[in-house]
């Protein structure tokens, strides 16, 4: 009889070797059973040679005999390893298992063990396709940049320095202040710059962080600047202003005129090419302190005001600009937007975004002269001097008007990254399936959403991630949790799923201490101070200890470690409270980084589920005969049990030792050691509390010692 709790196979190094590899190459693959229980068995790799579906008419697959090697002696629990080598060819390598005995057949396939009640989910491997390694299970950091640190005062957008949307610019003095809910935090500037981002990279350091992941830095009127003015300059306001910025605007002045003032002031070449150095040498310094930096491309839509449209009339009169758009029909730049006809002038009847005005939907498919601008754009960023390590892609499936225009441009995109910078990322907001921008010749990974965020966030919270409705049923309930994260991640491709970003909060979605609230709604109609009352810390620590120890890269959204709340955006863009942060959140996170990147397991081993009880995440990562076992209770009550920990390569007889430990009362680092006794490691785990345990070989169990310490001391 095949014990089919046994059986794992994933596309981790372990058992895909080598895990990237080109047409041509010899591939290892490897899949791991029991030993048997009395009656022999064999295991064949099944290769399909299409996509379509299992058992539809002309369908070829091959059959590969797999060959055992037994490890019944070894520590890992008694468990066998099957091989079989094949040479991948140009199309995708397509497989599952299948599992013999004479009176039994099972297959395995990415959703796990089948009895032939389902079509196979294929493992995939794409010949050609390769993410930075770097990328993997590396900590990410993104910052709102106007909310982070104002280093550099002299940049500082000044209250009625221009108009935007209707509105005069205002300079908040209060740092500590929450950003205006009625829609004017788009004209709010604290002042947050890339200094102030050079004077906190040892902070960064220090924290652990990997990578930094920029919200928008190129030239725009807005906070948010995901309506982009000038693609080729960082803007000034967060780099340098070096000339003189003259008189504040005269009362009465026309608005296109007060707007005009953001040229004259802010788009001078002396303070673009101070700005755009700036850049170069923040990325110069945090790659001193061993930190990346990627950027935000907002490809799809631009600002009215970019000199492509020109809305507002600014560039009119400007000298060496040609026309906009919107500013004369004969504009060099009209095939880049989509204008719905009419008698001259358009009067705002283009596509926009949304269909906001402010927004205007760049029309790639009309102009081959703006893909190669946004193409040049592309390469010019992750080049020297600037040396970018690459982009996240601001709703990149969106990009055209059709899927096949999309995965034909994001194709010429990532060849013109990759020949730039090979070890540039391009990762991608996508929401759903994004399998087939997966596929090797597009994205590397996505933000993710479906199979991290919104998961999590219902099994901690019972939250939807803008805090818009609230689900109780949600909390705790596990299997909900393992069935949104196995239906979701199939949509990876190899190192895809390692390197995405596994994010609690961002600047679209409420902060997720503010989701351990419950509190259903916004800002504006609750308030800000209700953003922080009744948070629970010891939730958000349980979910933080998740995202540190699940495959992908851990992306903390800038203030989260320090207890930062709200609600969604504008609210969740405050300001970092530097000197007020919370110090055991701060230093809890810290905690979780250093022991993310000290496991490699952690950072790119497989992930075995544990059962465990309702309102229970139990697994184990392991890598090379290393293993780090997670336990996590959502129950408001204690629970107890005996976890499988030999499934994740902990022997039968073995000591784990605690790595750290969160509970209501606060965390501990603990190395107390605890006992594996025929495979289970029995834990008493008190409400909200959760542990991480690691094994590693020369973790020898002492029988008397085990003897006299054998129950499992229960927190509370």
């Amino acid at each position: 009889m095949i014990n089919t709790r046994e059986i794992f196979h994933d596309t981790t190094k372990q058992f895909l070797w080598p895990p990237q590899a080109d047409p041509g190459e010899a591939v290892e693959i490897r899949l791991r059973t029991g030993c048997g229980d009395g009656e022999a068995f064999s295991v064949d790799l099944i290769r399909c040679v299409t996509e379509r579906e299992y058992g539809e008419e002309g369908i070829i697959y091959v059959r590969s005999a797999m060959r055992a090697a037994d490890d019944s002696s070894a520590p890992d629990g008694g468990f066998r390893t099957w091989r079989v080598t094949v040479r991948l060819e140009e199309e995708p390598l397509l497989y599952f298992f299948e599992l013999h005995t004479t009176t039994q057949k099972v297959s395995y396939d990415r959703l796990g063990v089948n009895f032939g009640e389902r079509s196979p989910v294929f493992f995939r491997m794409i010949p050609g396709f390769h993410t930075p390694a770097w990328a993997e299970g590396a900590v990410m950091y993104q910052i709102f940049t106007d909310r982070f640190c104002n280093g550099d005062q002299t940049n500082d957008v000044l209250s009625g320095e221009y108009c935007y949307n209707g509105g005069l610019t205002k300079r908040v003095t209060d740092w500590e202040k929450a950003p205006s809910p009625d829609g004017g935090d788009i004209r709010e500037f604290y002042g947050g710059d890339l200094q102030g981002v050079i004077d906190k990279l040892e902070y960064l350091r220090e924290l652990g962080i990997q990578a930094i992941y920029f919200n928008p830095l190129f030239c725009s009127p807005s906070t948010h600047k995901y309506d982009t003015q000038d693609y080729f300059h960082i803007d000034p306001h967060f780099g340098r202003i070096i000339t003189d910025r003259g008189d504040l605007l005269a009362e009465g002045e026309a608005d296109n005129a007060k707007a005009a003032r953001y040229i004259s002031r802010i788009a001078s070449a002396d303070n673009l090419e101070a700005s755009d150095a700036l850049f170069a040498l923040l990325v110069q310094k945090a790659h001193a302190c061993g930190i990346r930096v990627i950027l935000d491309g907002v490809f799809n839509h631009c600002g009215s005001f970019n000199k492509w449209m020109d809305r507002e009339r600014i560039y009119e009169r400007a000298e060496g600009y040609a026309p906009g758009a919107y500013a004369d029909e004969k504009s060099p730049y009209h095939d880049y937007f989509t204008f719905t006809g009419g008698e001259w002038p358009c009067n705002e009847r283009y596509e926009g975004w949304w269909n906001y005005g402010t927004l205007p939907k760049l029309n790639y498919e009309g102009s081959a002269k703006l893909q190669e601008e946004i193409l040049a754009i592309a390469g010019k960023w992750v080049s020297p001097p600037y040396s970018a390590d690459g982009w996240r892609l601001d709703v990149a499936a969106d990009l055209g008007h059709s899927g096949e225009f999309n995965h034909a441009f994001w194709r010429r995109f990532r060849k013109v990254v990759k020949e730039a910078n090979p070890e540039a990322v391009i990762i991608a907001e996508h929401y759903g399936d994004a399998g087939a921008w997966l596929s090797g010749g597009e994205w590397d990974s996505v933000m993710n959403y479906d199979a991290f965020m919104e998961p999590v966030s219902y099994f901690f919270t019972g939250m939807e991630k803008h805090s818009d409705a609230y689900e109780p049923g949600a909390i705790g309930n596990e299997a909900r949790f393992w069935a949104s994260i196995s239906g979701c991640a199939v949509n990876f491709t190899g190192g895809s799923l390692y390197m995405a970003m596994n994010e609690l909060s961002n600047h679209d979605h409420s902060r997720f201490l503010t989701r351990t609230n419950g509190k259903v709604g916004r800002s504006a109609s609750l308030g800000a101070d209700a953003a922080k009352e009744g948070v629970d810390k010891s939730v958000f620590r349980e979910a933080v200890l998740l995202q540190m120890t699940w495959p992908g890269a851990p992306t903390v959204y800038y203030g989260d470690e320090a207890g930062v709340c709200g609600f969604t955006d504008p609210d969740n863009r405050r300001t970092y409270p530097w000197g007020h942060e919370d110090r055991e959140l701060l230093n809890f996170h810290r905690d979780m980084i250093r022991i993310h990147r000290e496991n490699e397991e952690l950072v790119c081993g497989s992930l075995m589920r544990l059962d465990s009880q309702r309102g229970v995440i139990a697994y184990g990562r392991f890598l090379n005969g290393q293993a780090s076992i997670v336990l996590i209770n959502r129950n408001d009550y204690a629970v107890t049990d005996d976890y499988e920990v030999r499934l994740a390569g902990v022997p039968r007889s073995a000591v784990v030792r605690m790595l750290i430990m969160t509970s209501p009362k606060g965390y501990h680092t603990s190395a107390e050691e605890r006992y594996v006794k025929k495979g289970l490691l029995t834990v008493t785990l008190a409400r909200n509390t959760a542990m991480v345990f690691k094994y590693a070989p020369g973790y020898e169990r002492d029988e008397e010692n085990f003897r006299a310490h054998s129950r499992f001391r229960a927190y509370s």
